[in-house]
């Protein structure tokens, strides 16, 4: 899910109904001044003449929103959908699956020649490609069947984030204007996101390319613009050429757990010295490569080397059990090994138990952001500060033992 400008919604997969989807949402009370839906055609009216102001023709903007309506079951979708909480070994688990690996090399050899040209002239690896392609809409087969652009208008004229869905609406506009694509063939998921990558309209505008020279950049229907339009994104959030994103190593027992973090660069080295190998048991290299090491559940868990490119992965989408996924995806894609499971048997707080872990830091002056039960880096530095006060491992991972003793008040 290709997110920009959009802070408010953090999805762990493509919206489209493919998979599940987790928004941090508002209290019931903060709808409260939203205008009736009965105001929409005055508001829509009143868009369309900010449209053509912002230099959209007059001949787009009515054949675009001409007889639009506002639309309930987008702001219906928008309101219900929760905290969708999956650990990184449960969601990966479920999302790399066999069949999605078979598909995804299927479509790899299939499409040699595109992704060449792709990768020579982006510089993203066709494996990082499919993995993005594979977890957003697998495979471009589920992209959402909603209006786009009622969906749009229906949540700028919502009272909860109007303006950031004007802009969406807009840039809708202007990629009908260039004639990428027309008002039918809008159609996508609740919030407004189109084509085999889910791109919100901002991020389509400014990133499609059409890179078979039909004149068009159709990222609905035409596999090799959308392929190459995700390929220049990610280059554009600074992908780095012929570089590793992601490698799977095994821990020791004993490390200084407080530095290992995605937001903590190391040399390879530092990690070396520790004891950090490969699975295999082969050496890491000792040397400057500076990465971070990624324990997506604590120091029994899994482990992974995170490398530059890995920071792309989360601009992509900030959350870090989609995130790693795609990126693990990619990498079998590459040919990596099955995913380990670590040391030993991780426990997964409860979702109650993790926002009662937020709530108790809070009580504590920490920062950790919403109260939600989504761990990201604020809630997991202030884990890692008490568990150091507690002596505990300090892996940043929440555990029933650190709960305890929160609890404890001490």
């Amino acid at each position: 899910m290709a997110r920009h400008h959009m802070t408010t919604v953090i999805r762990l997969s493509a919206r489209a109904g493919a998979f599940a989807a987790m928004l941090i949402g508002l209290a019931p009370h903060a709808f409260a001044a939203c205008q009736s839906p009965a105001a929409f055609g005055g508001w829509l009216q009143g868009f369309k003449k900010q449209a053509v102001a912002q230099g959209i023709s007059p001949g787009v903007v009515s054949e675009a929103l001409g007889g639009l309506t506002y639309d309930p079951a987008t702001i219906a979708k928008d309101r219900s959908q929760g905290i969708f909480a999956q650990s990184f070994l449960q969601f990966s688990g479920r999302m790399v699956s066999g069949n999605r690996l078979s598909v995804g090399s299927s479509l790899l050899k299939k499409n040699a020649s595109t992704f060449a040209q792709i990768q020579q002239k982006y510089g993203v690896p066709g494996p990082v490609l499919v993995g993005f392609w594979g977890l957003e809409t697998d495979f471009g087969k589920v992209m959402g069947n909603m209006e786009t652009l009622r969906s749009l208008a229906t949540l700028a004229f919502d009272c909860r984030r109007p303006e950031e869905f004007s802009e969406q609406l807009l840039d809708a506009l202007r990629v009908i204007e260039r004639g990428d694509l027309s008002p039918g063939e809008m159609r996508g998921p609740w919030a407004g996101e189109v084509g085999q990558f889910q791109f919100v309209p901002s991020v389509y505008y400014k990133y499609a390319v059409d890179f078979d020279g039909d004149g068009r950049r159709n990222l609905i229907s035409n596999t090799p613009d959308a392929l190459a339009s995700a390929a220049n994104y990610l280059d554009g959030l600074g992908w780095k050429p012929n570089q590793p994103w992601i490698e799977e190593v095994r821990v020791p027992a004993d490390l200084p757990w407080d530095q290992a973090d995605v937001t903590i660069k190391k040399p390879r080295a530092f990690w070396a010295q520790h004891g950090v190998t490969y699975t295999s048991g082969k050496a890491i290299p000792a040397d400057n490569v500076p990465v971070g090491l990624h324990l997506p559940m604590g120091r029994n868990g899994p482990a992974f080397l995170t490398y530059p490119n890995f920071d792309v992965y989360l601009e992509w989408n900030k959350s870090l059990v989609y995130s790693t996924t795609a990126a693990y995806y990619a990498s079998r894609l590459a040919g990596a090994p099955a995913l380990s499971r670590g040391n030993a048997p991780v426990e997964t707080l409860s979702l109650a138990d993790t926002k009662e872990l937020q709530q108790l830091l809070a009580k504590r002056g920490f920062d950790v952001g919403k109260i939600d039960g989504v761990v990201g880096a604020a809630t997991r530095d202030a884990i890692r500060t008490m568990q150091v006060k507690y002596g505990l491992p300090a892996d940043a991972y929440p555990t029933a033992e650190l709960l305890s003793q929160l609890r404890g008040g001490r």
